[in-house]
């Protein structure tokens, strides 16, 4: 499985271009993370691109993501990928024994944290946001109030990284994609 496939996954299943963006963003920090531990960054990217293709059309947790395992295996998607998706929802009850499936799940909440702060930006961009604002809006319990901050601190302790390192590296990763991901680029070009 290469990304043009999983591409094709996602653009078969997933029509908001809001999910679209946040599955971007837990791929570049997926792909990102992955070199820190030896491992394939395409690999690592697919988990982070695939991790959300069914939420669609299974927007309930009785479905999300456990039905969308057996569309995953039939186009192809290996084991251990699929897996790795099905961890990154506690009530699949599938555990988190891989560095793949810890960092999957301390990139999926984190993400929209930090989209939700580049959004209020005066900017409209990522290139400007920095840690010290994200940690404002982390204390301010009614911004991005349905970002469970407990889950991302959990995460980052299964992970074994400091809560604030992390989601300065998540926030490089979606920097370098920023506009992929909506959001207007401060860079001038000479």
């Amino acid at each position: 499985m290469n990304r043009e496939e999983a591409l094709k996954i996602v653009d078969d299943y997933v029509s908001k271009d809001s999910l679209k963006r946040h599955m971007f963003a837990v791929e570049a920090a997926m792909r990102d993370y992955a070199p820190e531990y030896g491992e394939d960054a395409e690999h690592w990217g697919l988990a982070g691109l695939l991790h959300d293709f069914d939420w669609e059309i299974h927007p309930t947790l009785a479905q999300h993501p456990q039905d969308g395992a057996l569309i995953l295996r039939e186009r192809g998607v290996p084991e251990d990928i699929v897996q790795c998706i099905l961890s990154h929802a506690d009530h699949a009850g599938v555990p988190r024994e891989t560095m793949i499936a810890k960092t999957l799940y301390a990139c999926d909440e984190i993400t929209g944290l930090i989209h939700a702060a580049g959004l209020v930006r005066p900017s409209k961009s990522l290139d400007d946001l920095t840690i010290k604002s994200i940690k404002k809006k982390w204390k301010d319990s009614r911004f991005a109030a349905a970002i469970n901050r407990d889950e991302i601190q959990i995460a980052a302790d299964e992970m074994g990284v400091d809560l604030w390192e992390h989601i300065a590296h998540v926030l490089a990763s979606m920097q370098k994609i920023g506009s992929s991901l909506g959001f207007q680029s401060l860079q001038t070009y000479s």
